[in-house]
């Protein structure tokens, strides 16, 4: 749910900044592209693999408690 509504922010802001002739707030070469693509993949996937090991150190944690 949350990709979704990150591509459909994207792509307001783009349709919005080309609507009314702002410059869009991103690179205008395809290097400053793969540079913000990268740099969300590495966000997503730090976000994942520390989520994934909370739960994991949550669920170590209940089973001490018990």
């Amino acid at each position: 749910m949350k990709i979704l509504l990150a591509f459909l922010l994207a792509f307001a802001v783009g349709a919005a900044c080309r609507w009314f002739d702002v410059p869009v707030p991103a690179p205008p070469k395809l290097l400053g592209a793969l540079l913000i693509i990268t740099t969300t993949i590495g966000y997503m996937a730090s976000d994942s693999y520390l989520t994934r090991r909370a739960r994991r150190t949550d669920a170590v944690a209940e089973s001490v408690k018990k």
